[in-house]
């Protein structure tokens, strides 16, 4: 099962992505400079060190405080996750979390048309982690919410008052995969608007973090509620980040200049500005 996910989203961007012989290669629909995105990246990157060193900074529970914790504290819409643990799920979303980040963004370059603009999907991909990365650090390293497997006695000892144990807000895996697969189905998408496998592309992108999710609470590291704004904030992400790179044209902007004469004959000229709803 955990391959199903993962499965669905590389056939469904193989079958779309085949390139076609006769086809003439549509400009970028992305706008980017090296002089302004650079920048913004790095910055991204230094706002993900700083999260990294709070999250360092964090102090575990004591042996009172975890033998304290009580399920019925948890609220009842995250409470049946409480006290689960499982090392094979945690194996099963690490598969599918690292796996998508690299699976989903090379998929793309199977279409001829985003190959030969890799380096600038590339760069784009990179700041679409960074962004979440940097939204999952800053947060993980303020919150102090303790994972489920701290609420039951099936982890390791030792495990719930490891730092770790406080890093259950919000979920990192099902954010970075959301990011990344929504990131390639977005792309696919500006690329391909037309495509008849747009409904499958963006079906598979949406199950792949969600089974990672499914594991990420099996393996009793995250709450639903920590899953749902994982979710939400990689989603988001890898929509929005490239949305904020289309060019006016791909985008359904035109600007065209315009002159005439009006009905009390005087002469006017200017710029049209159209946007297709």
């Amino acid at each position: 099962m955990k391959l199903l996910a993962t499965l669905t989203l590389s056939g469904s961007l193989l079958l779309a992505a085949t390139p076609q012989a006769t086809a003439q290669k549509a400009p970028s629909p992305y706008s980017t400079r090296f002089a302004v995105d650079g920048p913004i990246s790095l910055g991204l990157g230094a706002v993900s060190g700083v999260g990294l060193y709070l999250v360092q900074q964090k102090t575990g529970l004591t042996e009172a405080e975890l033998a304290a914790l009580d399920k019925n504290d948890v609220p009842k819409f995250d409470r049946f996750v409480a006290g689960k643990y499982s090392d094979k799920a945690q194996t099963a979303s690490d598969f599918l979390c690292y796996g998508s980040l690299v699976v989903a963004p090379g998929l793309l370059a199977l279409d001829s048309d985003i190959r030969a603009r890799y380096g600038q999907v590339a760069g784009l991909y990179l700041q679409t982690m960074l962004a979440t990365d940097a939204i999952f650090t800053m947060t993980v390293g303020n919150v102090y919410r303790y994972r489920p497997f701290t609420y039951g006695d099936k982890a390791p000892v030792g495990k719930g008052t490891s730092v770790i144990a406080t890093n259950s807000f919000f979920a990192g895996h099902t954010a970075h995969t959301a990011t990344a697969t929504f990131f390639a189905a977005k792309v696919f998408h500006d690329f391909n608007p037309d495509s008849p496998a747009e409904p499958f592309v963006w079906g598979a992108a949406a199950v792949v973090p969600a089974a990672v999710a499914y594991y990420r609470m099996e393996a009793g590291k995250h709450f639903l509620s920590d899953n749902i704004v994982g979710y939400a904030v990689g989603a988001t992400m890898g929509i929005v980040v490239p949305q904020l790179h289309k060019t006016g044209r791909r985008a359904g902007l035109s600007i065209v200049p315009m002159q005439g004469v009006n009905v009390n004959g005087y002469s006017y000229g200017g710029l049209l500005l159209t946007k297709q709803l």
